[in-house]
């Protein structure tokens, strides 16, 4: 075989749909079906409830103030604003695969998360007081910012989307924070939420043409330390309490942790099919027939 026939290699990719989903289930068992899980997340709520933390203005508990999208009674108008300017992005660039896969993103994170907050139960192994018995996983909010920033990414066009994907990774990380720090999540549900709009991303892009599927292009070398460093910015702005450093930190880390899903997601490259044997061009050593 000469090396010109010889099949290029591919790399496959690390972050992979069947794997967001087993760590998803990973994350539901550790977290919620073990005492250990249970403690160490019922650790995190002995504060003073939603005041303390900084961004308790912004979060929509507070009285008479706007909450910040998707939190509180944003989420739901920001889940269709949203879904009609990704279907409006994908008409306008006339990729009607992709939006329908944009779309069908969408859907699949949100109707996944109710399919799991109904039938994954939450027993109470440890004892733990009343208002620690909710179901939360995964969390709702979260699933907004994951799935709509996704979607734009995936029908964003080539020279924008490594851009696209650094806002929607901010947007993520400051949600994901905030309802932590606001104490309307535990850091498996954030951290599941983004799990399962992964693995719908990287579906959809599986399940979509070759002709279809965003190709990977250059961005500027310092994007992803700057994206990143903003994430972490706004991980540990979103997630700060005055009244614990602890779980500040915790809250800060699980929200980052978010972000680096987000990112290396929609940046890895898509791993793509090799080409078949052409059976037009004779084998080596032999001439073609003569008609």
């Amino acid at each position: 075989m000469t090396p010109q026939n010889a099949p290029a290699r591919t790399r496959r990719p690390w972050i992979s749909a069947p794997r967001c989903l087993l760590a998803f289930l990973s994350v539901y068992l550790l977290a919620v079906l073990t005492p250990f899980g249970q403690r160490a997340e019922n650790a995190l709520f002995g504060g003073e409830g939603a005041r303390p933390a900084w961004v308790y203005g912004w979060s929509g508990a507070a009285y008479g103030s706007s909450a910040m999208p998707p939190l509180e009674h944003t989420a739901l108008p920001t889940l269709v604003v949203g879904t009609a300017l990704v279907a409006a992005v994908a008409l306008v660039r006339r990729r009607w695969r992709l939006g329908c896969g944009a779309l069908g993103m969408i859907v699949a994170t949100i109707g996944g998360k109710e399919i799991a907050r109904a039938v994954l139960p939450r027993p109470d192994l440890v004892g733990a007081r009343a208002s620690l018995l909710e179901t939360s996983f995964p969390s709702g909010h979260v699933a907004v910012p994951a799935a709509l920033a996704l979607a734009a990414v995936l029908v964003a066009s080539p020279r924008v989307r490594p851009y696209v994907a650094a806002a929607g990774m901010l947007w993520l990380t400051v949600t994901a924070a905030a309802v932590l720090a606001t104490y309307h999540h535990r850091p498996s549900d954030v951290l599941g939420t983004t799990l399962l709009a992964c693995a719908c991303h990287l579906l959809a892009t599986r399940l979509l043409p070759q002709t279809d599927v965003p190709a990977t292009k250059r961005h500027p070398r310092s994007l992803p330390a700057v994206a990143l460093t903003l994430s972490a910015c706004g991980a540990l702005a979103a997630g700060a309490r005055a009244d614990s450093l602890t779980e500040s930190l915790v809250f800060a880390a699980t929200a980052f942790l978010c972000a680096a899903l987000f990112w290396f997601t929609t940046t890895q490259p898509l791993p793509r099919r090799a080409p078949g044997p052409d059976h037009t061009s004779p084998a080596p050593g032999r001439h073609p027939a003569r008609t």
